[in-house]
């Protein structure tokens, strides 16, 4: 991990909040795991690993939003997934035992608590409802994966814009008010989203706008007809 400091605010939140998968612990096995924990903060576009890294330990994001991508041909990023809070960053590499395949940074001010990996595995060998909760999540993530493969390598271009637009409302929401996307990505995050050029991602917002799908404002997007990205993404 790089561009990171250590933090003295209380991530105890990570294991207290009810939408954590940890807080089907008991407070013994609670106190235990916290041992073998830190907390870290990050700002917005800090690396938080960097392709190649070892894990030290299973990351959990408590506060922000961070995207987790791979450097592609050319130099052009592949955005793979994104995290929001009460979620893992970095599983898969900590539970195969091999070094990260991707790197993650902070799309906003993002807080983190790092359990430490023996802590973690002793908590999980002890509790099989942790285990089967984590097992559960990450079959969820790699459903996810699956589906985002086939948008990618299948549909045309509005359908995969159509598709990450959804994806980001689905993840991050929309504020109740005026139906912004609750996310900032630049328009290089959402080509990379895409798996498109940046030209294209901003020709294709435009034509989304004034067909009245969408607003632009600014960076920001407003989702007009949600209905109808569905539909442009289902068509492909």
């Amino acid at each position: 991990m790089n561009s990171k400091k250590e933090s003295y605010f209380d991530c105890g939140y990570c294991l207290s909040n009810p939408d954590s998968i940890f807080s089907i612990l008991s407070e013994k096995e609670k106190a235990d795991l916290i041992k073998g924990h830190s907390c870290l903060a990050f700002e917005k576009d800090d690396y938080i690993y960097n392709e190649g890294d070892k894990p030290q330990g299973l990351l959990f994001l408590s506060k922000g939003k961070v995207k987790i991508f791979k450097e592609g041909i050319g130099g052009r990023d592949q955005i793979v997934r994104l995290a929001r809070p009460m979620g893992f960053i970095g599983y898969r590499a900590l539970f195969a035992n091999e070094n990260y395949s991707a790197s993650a940074t902070a799309l906003e001010y993002s807080e983190i608590c790092v359990f430490e990996r023996n802590a973690l595995f002793i908590a999980m060998s002890k509790n099989s409802e942790l285990s089967f909760q984590m097992m559960r999540s990450m079959a969820a993530e790699l459903g996810l994966s699956n589906n985002r493969t086939v948008t990618l390598t299948q549909k045309h271009v509005r359908g995969r814009l159509a598709e990450s637009l959804v994806f980001l409302a689905d993840t991050y929401g929309v504020d109740r008010e005026g139906k912004l996307l609750k996310v900032y990505l630049s328009r290089e995050d959402i080509a990379n989203l895409s798996n498109m050029t940046t030209s294209n991602a901003i020709r294709t917002l435009s034509i989304f706008a004034n067909e009245n799908v969408i607003a632009l404002e600014g960076r920001r997007i407003r989702i007009l007809d949600l209905p109808e990205l569905r539909r442009i993404s289902e068509l492909g």
